[in-house]
């Protein structure tokens, strides 16, 4: 069994527990105690502190937020220049929508669907052995793309 990044079999949380041991990631090492320590959502409430996966939520809906008036502000200034040609703004709308990149976002949108089922202790179906749907939806994230632009943004009014 590989111990490398890419391994599938193991968890999120001894990948990062094995980089941060290993001294891989930048920032602070783990203290032996750290990682043995165990982290309950009463530990976080009682420290003061929201929970990670609160805080994740909130980058997550600020950078979506953020993506969203970027993306507005190019697609108005884009029609005003353009004019009455729609289908010239509709090709050009559709040739920019890759470009854009929502990395920071979309990382921490991977830490939220990697994590969230974790640090949440969500509950396994046994049936289909993924974790329980939270008020009838699935907990994942859709990432931002070109697929998310065109939709939040079409090029056709």
């Amino acid at each position: 069994m590989s111990s490398g990044e890419g391994d599938t079999r193991t968890t999120p949380v001894e990948r990062l527990l094995r980089r941060k041991r290993d001294g891989e990631q930048d920032g602070i090492e783990l203290s032996e105690h750290a990682r043995q320590y165990q982290r309950t959502l009463e530990g976080y409430l009682q420290a003061g502190n929201p929970p990670r996966w609160m805080a994740r939520l909130a980058e997550i809906e600020q950078g979506t937020r953020a993506a969203r008036r970027m993306l507005e502000h190019e697609y108005r200034r884009l029609r005003a220049a353009y004019g009455d040609d729609r289908e010239g703004f509709a090709r050009r709308w559709r040739e920019l929508a890759p470009t854009w990149s929502f990395d920071e976002v979309n990382e921490r949108i991977r830490q939220h669907n990697d994590w969230f089922p974790i640090e949440r202790r969500l509950a396994v179906d046994p049936r289909t052995g993924e974790y329980v749907k939270i008020h009838g939806r699935s907990y994942r994230r859709r990432e931002l793309d070109a697929d998310w632009v065109l939709e939040q943004f079409p090029p056709d009014p």
